[in-house]
């Protein structure tokens, strides 16, 4: 049968932009749809707008340090209006770069809703199209527990487009979306109050790296309260919002800001109309091959709900993109030793096993760990100190995991994520020199293992 296009992408995010570039750029022909933005939740709502925010935040300590080293400055001013529509104005811009991308690929790009109608077709502001294959690429949505008043609470969606900045706000989740957030509205000068049902935030995290972003995060004045979760919301006539946590305690805020999980964006999809089959947690059901149980429908990316960063979609989508269309240079994914920042204030740089799934994982591990205040802040009343960890295979001497809590985190990690890619030893890290005086030289300067 003669189709259409050979690759009908449903979805212009990362992983779908990534398929259909390099699809396009080997001869197949190749369409995207998409019914929101160019880019996806990462340009958009996600990773690009966030990291402005957390620039924001940060200069809040930069005018605060910066009389030790002898500037005077006059009182700061914070307006929030003139950050988002800076912000605003640059996704605008990353928009039409995405837009430049596939049309300069030779990618025919449709505005619209798909709802796939069949094995091989889709169907886009009321026109039918055929596929040899379709990549599902419709990425991730935050949800919100539906609790009484939840209709009160906003989203990370909803976080960017605020008019004004909150006075009070409850931040309510203990990922790495929530413990950003809470940076950001407290950096800029919020109350704000972190709630987290469990014990601890980031699960999943190394422990050392989790207990040592608490103590500073309460270094820094914010509230963070663990085994806490709100019960209902009710807005008051005053506009304000009173939660009522799950123990009794009444809180009031201006805004309460979920990040409490990401479901995948299915939504008038049309897999009714296919074999597509779901895992028992929503997400399409696909094997190595990132193939559906519908053999001509593929999925990557958050909605898959493996890996879900950018970076690993953008290495999903070339991974389709050359296995259908340039078989001679397909490569799988390679889900180990992939490295991740979590842009809270302080920021975390980790790459590779924790010391405690090192430990589950049957390893015999040494922990090389250092902790110290930046040199930058030797000259100033700040008390912040930065982390570093190395979890090492004792029998082996491999290097397992590198952690990190400190300025520039997960720009100095991502040098040592080649390091652990290539497999690299203690031994390596120790025959290093250092580049001297920077705080990324601790890393190959710990002699001495931890006592646990």
């Amino acid at each position: 049968m003669a189709y259409e296009f050979d690759l009908f992408v449903i979805g212009a995010g990362s992983g779908g932009v990534r398929a259909a570039r390099f699809a396009a750029g080997f001869g197949a022909k190749v369409a995207v749809a998409e019914s929101r933005y160019l880019g996806g939740t990462c340009v958009n709502v996600g990773c690009v707008p966030k990291k402005l925010l957390v620039y924001g935040a940060h200069f809040a300590e930069d005018f605060e340090q910066a009389s030790g080293f002898g500037w005077s400055l006059g009182e700061a001013n914070f307006d929030w209006a003139t950050l988002i529509a800076n912000k605003d104005r640059e996704i605008h811009r990353l928009n039409g770069i995405y837009r430049n991308l596939l049309v300069n690929s030779g990618v025919t790009l449709m505005e619209g809703h798909a709802k796939i109608t069949g094995p091989h077709e889709v169907e886009v502001n009321g026109q039918r199209h055929t596929a040899k294959h379709i990549l599902i690429a419709t990425g991730g949505w935050p949800q919100i527990p539906e609790i009484p008043g939840h209709e009160h609470a906003i989203s990370s969606n909803e976080a960017f487009f605020l008019k004004e900045l909150p006075k009070r706000v409850l931040v309510v989740g203990g990922g790495y979306i929530a413990v950003e957030f809470a940076g950001i509205f407290h950096g800029l000068g919020a109350k704000t109050s972190l709630l987290y049902r469990g014990e601890m935030f980031l699960r999943g995290f190394d422990g050392a790296v989790r207990k040592h972003l608490h103590e500073e995060l309460t270094k820094r004045g914010m509230d963070v309260q663990f085994n806490a979760d709100i019960a209902r919301i009710d807005k008051q006539p005053d506009g304000s919002l009173k939660a009522t946590l799950k123990d009794g305690r009444e809180l009031m805020a201006d805004c309460v800001f979920y990040a409490t999980g990401r479901r995948p964006m299915l939504d008038n999809l049309g897999l009714e109309n296919t074999g597509v089959k779901l895992d028992k947690r929503g997400f399409v059901e696909v094997d190595e091959l990132y193939q559906s149980a519908e053999p001509s429908i593929l999925a990557i990316g958050d909605v898959i709900g493996r890996v879900q960063l950018t970076p690993v979609a953008l290495a999903e989508g070339m991974a389709v993109a050359r296995r259908l269309f340039k078989p001679e240079q397909y490569r799988a994914v390679d889900y180990k030793m992939i490295p991740t920042a979590v842009f809270s204030l302080p920021n975390i740089g980790t790459v590779g096993l924790s010391e405690e799934q090192a430990i589950e994982d049957g390893h015999r591990v040494q922990i090389f760990e250092s902790s110290f205040r930046p040199m930058k802040l030797t000259l100033t009343e700040c008390q912040e100190r930065t982390l570093m960890k190395l979890v090492v295979d004792a029998d082996t001497d491999k290097v397992l995991g590198c952690h990190m809590v400190g300025p520039e985190a997960g720009e100095i990690v991502q040098g040592l994520a080649i390091a652990l890619k290539a497999g690299a030893t203690k031994q390596h890290f120790d025959e290093t020199i250092g580049v001297h005086p920077t705080a990324a030289e601790e890393f190959v300067t710990m002699r001495t293992p931890v006592n646990r």
